[in-house]
């Protein structure tokens, strides 16, 4: 499991007793380790075409017991059904963030929290082909595929598949991008969850937890203490990564 999951599962550990939903939960794996560690915890998924989550959901037996399929957008929960809900990479992919802000919104009890990790248009780097500023062109753009495949031809990029040709992988890739991402800049990202929302930023936690999980890294953890630093750590943390909002429902 990687960091950000484990960052994810502790956070949740710190709510003893409370149900949890893995929003965007793809085949189940964080549900599963979550479980399996004593977490009342499940998960829902729309599972997008971009994706062979459904089916290896349906392969592990999760599909239907712990894990749940969103249809029309709506969760298949009661109002105020969820402790806590999490998502994790998720929030990028949502056609309308807004509507699914209010849905995460309606299925939280009163008082109840969220911890939402995505990117926002500002990062620096596309984080799912691995190309910097691949997410910044126009689409369809003919200075982006040229630039996509030269970056590609260098070595770059990142993908679990390899097309037969560069040109051909940046071709795909772009296509993916365009299809199955929706970047939006942090100030409309957190316009939408002040509608709903008492928000923090958390990337100072995120960066801490990141660092203490690589023992040679550790010491640094202790920079985050020292005035002005955790703001600068924080701005270029955004650019590099992703936002880290933990949000609050109000209390009735």
């Amino acid at each position: 499991m990687d960091v950000t999951n484990r960052f994810v599962l502790d956070f949740a550990n710190q709510y003893a007793g409370a149900r949890i939903l893995d929003f965007g939960c793809g085949a189940g794996a964080l549900v599963a380790a979550g479980r399996a560690a004593g977490i009342d915890i499940i998960g829902a998924d729309v599972f997008y075409g971009g994706s062979e989550a459904r089916a290896e959901a349906e392969r592990s037996g999760r599909l239907g017991t712990i894990v749940h399929e969103v249809r029309e957008g709506r969760l298949p929960f009661s109002d105020g059904w969820f402790d806590l809900v999490v998502n994790n990479q998720v929030l990028e992919h949502v056609v309308d963030l807004e509507a699914t802000v209010q849905e995460l919104h309606r299925v939280l009890k009163a008082g109840g929290t969220a911890l939402s990790i995505f990117p926002s248009r500002d990062v620096f780097r596309e984080g799912h082909i691995g190309i910097p500023f691949a997410h910044w062109f126009p689409k369809d753009s003919r200075p982006r595929f040229y630039y996509t495949w030269a970056l590609r031809a260098a070595g770059l990029g990142t993908w679990k598949d390899q097309a037969p040709t560069c040109r051909q992988w940046a071709a795909d890739k772009l296509r993916w991008i365009d299809d199955y991402t929706r970047y939006r800049s942090r100030s409309e990202i957190l316009r939408v969850f002040r509608r709903y929302f008492n928000n923090e930023l958390r990337e100072a936690d995120y960066i801490r937890y990141r660092l203490r999980d690589t023992p040679r890294l550790t010491p640094l953890a202790r920079l985050l203490n020292l005035p002005g630093v955790p703001p600068l750590a924080c701005a270029l943390f955004r650019k590099l990564a992703f936002l880290v909002i933990v949000s609050r429902k109000e209390a009735a």
